[in-house]
């Protein structure tokens, strides 16, 4: 592929991790700055996020996976840290 062309398959890819860029970006600025510190900002977070993804048709099923797949997979990328270094 010359250096001109661009695979409309990596411009998916590009505007699908720029999205989860951005919302986890969203995610830690109001984590921050959260008013209300006896509310697990995270959790709620995480609830209303599988909440939506049902109603967007994501089946129960393939929720729980997705999350129990993503749970299982972060201590290959943490290398065993509890938070960033």
């Amino acid at each position: 592929m010359a250096q001109d062309e661009y695979d409309p398959q990596d411009a998916w890819t590009d505007k699908w991790l720029a999205a989860v860029h951005d919302y986890s970006n969203f995610l830690r600025d109001h984590h921050e700055t959260n008013p209300w510190p006896d509310r697990p900002f995270l959790s709620q977070s995480m609830i209303y996020l599988m909440t939506e993804l049902w109603d967007r048709e994501f089946s129960l099923s393939e929720i729980r996976a997705a999350f129990a797949e993503a749970l299982a997979e972060l201590p290959h990328y943490t290398q065993g840290h509890e938070s960033r270094p």
